[in-house]
């Protein structure tokens, strides 16, 4: 189960049908309603609209050119 505080990828429906990802930091999740904290800002996804999340592990580190 994927708790709050891991960071995850939450594939879901869009309003028109098409799906996107949210991926980023589960901030929380309920019966009802996830929150991810991503690079798009805060993302609210309804739990009916997921088609799957899973947990995903931290970003690569970048290494700074010499």
């Amino acid at each position: 189960m994927i708790e709050p505080g891991q960071r995850v990828v939450v594939r879901y429906r869009l309003p028109d049908g098409r799906a996107t990802d949210a991926l980023g930091t589960l901030l929380t999740a309920d019966a009802t309603h996830l929150v991810v904290d991503g690079k798009r800002g805060l993302e609210t996804i309804a739990v009916t609209d997921v088609i799957v999340a899973k947990e995903v592990p931290p970003p690569p580190v970048r290494k700074l050119a010499p």
